[in-house]
């Protein structure tokens, strides 16, 4: 349901997402050729072997650490035009590379934190709301970590960096994740 919903109301975002990426370099690049981020296109195994601290390698250790596979997105079903399709899909797929480049677990306060980022990079809807709705699921400890630490980096974060959906990510494996960061300009994540 959170991803129909997130179809169903994100078109002027879509649309934004779409123009962003459009007249960037990187961008436009993978409008172009649309990849696919999932196990039939990525070598997890390769991925695995890379020199720790590679994008590549954080991101299949990311994977394995959260039980997660990149096959879990669901295909995009209620946007018409075949572009912005492709856009939202593209989000989906990398979903979890931008939870690797953040640092940022699966737990409430990662995902809330992953949420807002995305929400202030991209518009959508349902990542605004996964921002402010997730974070009334927080227990007291967490709110106040949340508050304090989380929140203001993933503001910061997502105003500060680079658009993170202009990231040739598959391009991008044998690069160190540090080395990533520092070119995206997103402040090293706070601790778990």
């Amino acid at each position: 349901m959170v991803a129909i919903l997130g179809e169903t109301t994100g078109t002027k975002a879509l649309l934004g997402m779409h123009e962003r990426m459009s007249i960037h370099p990187e961008g436009s690049e993978i409008l172009r050729s649309q990849p696919r981020i999932n196990s039939s296109t990525v070598d997890l195994d390769k991925l695995r072997s890379m020199k720790e601290g590679t994008l590549g390698r954080e991101y299949a250790n990311w994977l394995d650490r959260n039980g997660v596979s990149p096959d879990t997105r669901l295909p995009v079903q209620f946007v018409e035009d075949p572009e912005l399709a492709y856009v939202m899909q593209r989000y989906r797929e990398a979903h979890d590379l931008i939870h690797t480049v953040l640092g940022m677990p699966t737990n409430m306060l990662g995902e809330v934190a992953v949420k807002w980022v995305e929400g202030i990079q991209t518009g959508l809807p349902m990542c605004v709301g996964g921002g402010i709705f997730g974070a009334a699921r927080l227990r007291p400890k967490q709110r106040q970590k949340y508050l304090s630490i989380y929140l203001p980096w993933a503001i910061r974060v997502g105003q500060n960096s680079k658009f993170l959906m202009n990231i040739y990510y598959e391009k991008r494996w044998m690069q160190n994740l540090e080395e990533l960061r520092r070119e995206l300009s997103i402040e090293h994540p706070p601790p778990s």
